[in-house]
Order: C-alpha cells, then structure tokens, then sequence
C-alpha cells in the first residue's frame, strides 16, 4: 500500500520548499512530477529505505484567505481521509493565526498521525517562539526551516514511523488499473467489461476502500482490475476534486502491474494526465493509452494519425506507448485495450536470454560505438537482462562514466526495435566490466 505524506496548512507558510526537499533528499531516487498548471505537486521520496509519495496541497487555494477558508478545509479533510500521515505547517514569524486554530481544529478530531511542523526557525533565538504552538493540542511540534533542511531528518525520523509495512503481494495474476480525469469514462468503461453477469465477478476485498478489486476471467483473459472508478465524490470537491483524484490515483497505481490512462477524446491529453503518466513511467509500470468518446470526434482519414502524434509528442522522451481509441457507450474496441495491456503485461515480463541479447546487440553497438571521450574509447564487451519488475539491462564496458545520456536512448531504442517492450518503461545500465 503506498504510503503517502500530505502537507497542508495555509498559504505562503513554506508548503512547496518542504516538499522540494522532501522529494529531492534522494536526488538518484527521487523524481519530482510537478504539475503544469497551477502548480499541482506530488512526488516521490525516500528515507532510510522507506518509500513514500509525497502531496503538497500549496497551489490549489488562490485568492484571499478569508474567502478560501472553506476550500482549505475541505482539503484538510481529504488529507485526513487520504494520506498515511499529515504535516500541518506553520509560521513561526507570524504565531498562530485564525485560520491555523480553524485548521487545527479539524486535524484534532482526526484518527491520521499529524504532525505540527513549525517553519522558518533558521535562528536558535526563534526555538522559544516556536513553543507557542504547543496550545494546538496536537502533541509534538516539529520546528525545522525548509529553506536550510535543519529539522527536516528529525521530522522524518518520527514520520516513517507511522508507515505501514508493505506487505509483498502473492497474487500471480496481472494487476490492470484503470485511471483518468473525473467524467473520462472509467465507470463506463469496467461495466461494459465486466457486463451484467455479475456471477462471473468475484469482488476480492481490497486491503482500504480505496479501490476496488475486480477478478475478471472470461474470453480467456484472467487478471484482477483495480477500479478507481465509482468512488464516493465529495458534494462540494470542485476546486479540489483534482488533488482528490490524484491521491487516490497513486494509490492505485502503486499496485497495479499495467496502468490505463484513459482520455478523453473531446479534450486531448491535459497536464493531469501527463502527470499521472509520468507517475506510471517513474514507478517502472506498464501503460496503455485508451482515448475514450472517439465517437464525439468528426474523422477523415487523418485524424487517428495527427491525435496519435499529438498524444506522442507531448509524452516524449517515453514514446513508445500503445494508444488505443475506444468508445465505451458503442462498445467499441473495449476487448481489444485489454487485449493490449495483457500484451504490455508481457513485455513487462520479459526475460530475453543473454545469448541471444548480445547476438544482437553487440553487433549493433560495433557498428555504431559510443563516441570517444578525452581520446579514450569505450568498448561494450557484453550484455545480460538483470532480474526485477521491470525490463533492466547491464552493459559492461572499460570506462562506463563517459557514456551519456544520448548513447543511453540509442541503446534504449535498439533494444525496444529488436525485442518488444512497447507499453514498458526500460533501464539500461552501464557497468565496470
């Protein structure tokens, strides 16, 4: 189960330098998916060994406190529904304002591990100050300054604490989730697969509510579908509903195998889905692109091709990605995206024996060498498939510093022409021989 660490608080308290740090403490490990538009963060970090995803809730209240008292508290309460634990942030040189107290006073009633984070102690002279918000009730506080780090291991230290262990999952069957944009057709999309038969669907109980599990077998498919789909829709999520759907998106990404962005066709590819694509690619997991409502778009011979483009250019450098153009509400082409993820599943899988890997390689690389670095020239004298969840390979060569980035993607691209692993993020990695 992911474990996810929400930052709330009011504005301009220090929200978003908090999570730059945190999800760049790691800087080999961590990767940042910061959101196009309006400034919408999660990422990912890591601290003594245990993973977590990290939400800022910083950009998604605009305008004048007073006004957006309520949205903010609205979003306190999907942290608290959400996240595995939350840091509450405060001013150290403001104290404690209306809207903290309002704020508090939500967390207090609360059943989540909270955490009062005191920001902008960069001076030992500002620890007696920070006392002040003891009267919270909320237990410790946790003074540190985001800007320096000081505070930051300390607070992590007791955070990690309150993860859940991850237990390793025994379920061979290949994990499908279905995510997407409220109104894509994700709902839509599980009842026309899953039909009215509804004995043919056994609902295996998920470990939270969060997302629910759906073992599908029939037409000689058999895999489980993780469906984020029909979730409880908060009245007033408007503004929020985005940073709602997120959450509960890494959540179901973190366990599936293969991931189905879906789309909608009538507004293309927008930055939450680039996002959440990101995401998947970063958690080394298989993806399917599904453009759902292609009924709703008025076609001629090109249109397929200029959408597919389009779709490819704004997903690159990962490319290489299947995109199937469905219409759930004709029942068109549902069949053949499962058939797809079933066969990302696959490339996922893949293990290419080591003799037939460097049969093919090896001459590939003679032909086109890495280019020579301060006169020194790299010879790449064997390659093997290491073991894990996804497709990763070892390179071993003489001086393995001089290769760069570019060489790295011509190795990438040849390994993708020569072997299939459309749907499937590869690592590629050059070692000491």
């Amino acid at each position: 189960m992911a474990n996810i660490i929400a930052i709330v608080g009011r504005p301009n308290v220090g929200k978003s330098t908090l999570y730059n740090r945190l999800t760049e403490s790691r800087k080999a490990i961590v990767d940042d998916y910061s959101g196009v538009t309006r400034d919408r963060h999660y990422g990912q970090g890591e601290w003594i060994g245990k993973k977590f995803a990290v939400v800022d809730t910083g950009g998604y209240v605009h305008g004048s406190e007073d006004v957006f008292e309520a949205a903010i508290r609205e979003q306190v309460l999907i942290a608290i529904e959400e996240a595995s634990v939350i840091l509450f942030m405060v001013d150290v040189t403001t104290g404690i304002t209306d809207l903290d107290d309002a704020i508090a006073d939500v967390l207090r009633r609360s059943k989540k591990p909270v955490f009062v984070v005191v920001n902008k102690v960069d001076h030992p002279l500002l620890q007696q100050e920070a006392s002040i918000f003891y009267s919270f009730g909320l237990g410790e506080i946790y003074p540190l300054s985001s800007m320096t780090g000081s505070g930051t291991g300390e607070l992590l230290d007791e955070v990690v604490k309150h993860f859940e262990q991850e237990e390793e999952e025994t379920e061979d069957r290949p994990k499908f989730t279905i995510v997407g944009r409220p109104n894509v057709g994700k709902s839509s999309m599980i009842n026309a697969l899953i039909g009215k038969e509804r004995n043919i669907v056994t609902p295996v109980a998920g470990t939270t509510r969060d997302s629910i599990r759906i073992h599908y077998n029939q037409y000689g498919h058999d895999f489980i579908l993780i469906d984020t789909a029909g979730l409880r829709r908060k009245a007033k999520v408007k503004e929020n509903i985005e940073f709602y759907s997120v959450m509960r998106t890494i959540k179901a990404l973190e366990e599936s195998d293969v991931v189905i962005l879906m789309l909608d066709a009538t507004e293309g590819i927008e930055a939450q889905d680039i996002n959440i694509f990101h995401l998947a690619e970063k958690n080394k997991k298989g993806i399917v692109i599904l453009v759902n409502k292609w009924d709703l778009i008025e076609k001629n011979h090109k249109t397929t091709k200029v959408f597919e483009d389009l779709i490819r250019e704004k997903i690159a450098p990962f490319s290489d990605v299947p995109i199937v153009f469905t219409s759930v509400t004709e029942k068109q082409r549902i069949f053949k995206a499962i058939e797809v993820a079933t066969r990302v599943y696959q490339n996922k899988t893949k293990k290419v024996p080591t003799s037939k890997l460097n049969d093919v390689m090896l001459p590939i690389i003679e032909n086109y060498p890495p280019p020579a670095t301060k006169g020194k020239y790299i010879k790449i004298k064997y390659v093997t498939q290491l073991t894990g969840k996804s497709p990763m390979f070892a390179f071993f060569c003489n001086l393995p510093q001089y290769i760069k980035e570019p060489y790295k993607r011509f190795v990438e691209n040849k390994l993708r022409e020569n072997f299939d692993f459309e749907g499937v993020p590869v690592q590629v990695y050059f070692r000491q021989k």
